[in-house]
């Protein structure tokens, strides 16, 4: 004769103590809380997966994304664990992979702060470097190049100025006005070769050298009244014009 269980009303063959359905223990009076069924049937425990997921992202505490992951699944497996006491283990792992996740949590928030440190300090490197290249810069725009253009253009400034002498063979003669001389940047700046196209014409064409003082490893520099520029090794200051390489825009924009 077949009788029903108190906890699920599910059939109980007669004489069966424990319900196949819920496993309730049919000898234990009302109200009183039923067996775990996993221990009824004699099934171990299980390990708590999400522990196990924790602690294999805490080992990985060092990647801040992982760290974080341990902590929530830490604290998600520990409410599992007590809710399903008997029934799932791994209390130690959730433990230790809270801890790992805590420390990669800190980890994080110091790479944080070390890194809004370091970001202003190396704006303000990189500041300084620029300004210092700038300074630099301006402090190398007196070259030898510069100082030939300026005397090209005091050259052309002196003969519009003076329409009958035309240009002038006299470094002097530029100086007013374009704050020039014969020396600058180690080298010494030379006006000869100046010739008329007629007879008691104005002066029209004229060559202009610019060769390095104390240093022999520095090229010459030579120009003349159409503005372009040479540059010859050290040495040459007399055939410059033969020898030398014409500088390209680009390079005298450069040397300058």
């Amino acid at each position: 004769m077949s009788s029903f269980c108190l906890g699920c009303g599910n059939s109980r063959p007669e004489g069966e103590r424990f319900c196949g359905n819920c496993g309730r223990d049919s000898s234990l009076p009302a109200g009183v809380a039923r067996p775990d069924p996993a221990a009824s049937f004699g099934f171990p425990p299980e390990t708590s997966g999400k522990a196990i997921f924790s602690l294999v992202c805490g080992v990985l505490f060092f990647l801040p994304p992982a760290a974080i992951v341990a902590v929530v699944f830490g604290y998600l497996s520990l409410s599992d664990i007590r809710k399903n006491a008997g029934k799932l283990t791994g209390k130690g792992l959730a433990i230790a992979g809270l801890v790992l996740g805590y420390v990669g949590a800190a980890l994080g928030v110091m790479w944080i702060v070390l890194i809004g440190i370091s970001i202003p300090k190396s704006m303000q490197t990189i500041r300084h470097a620029n300004n210092g290249v700038n300074r630099a810069s301006i402090a190398t725009k007196n070259t030898a190049v510069a100082t030939i253009r300026n005397l090209n253009m005091a050259e052309i400034a002196y003969a519009q100025a003076h329409p009958a002498a035309g240009y002038t063979c006299s470094i002097a003669d530029l100086k007013d006005n374009w704050m020039v001389g014969e020396t600058a940047n180690g080298y010494l700046f030379t006006l000869q070769g100046c010739k008329a196209m007629k007879p008691n014409g104005p002066i029209a064409k004229y060559d202009l050298i610019a060769s390095p003082q104390g240093e022999r490893s520095k090229p010459t520099y030579c120009s003349n009244e159409s503005d372009e520029i040479k540059v010859a090794p050290r040495g040459a200051e007399l055939d410059c014009w033969k020898s030398g390489v014409s500088l390209s825009a680009t390079r005298v924009n450069r040397q300058e």
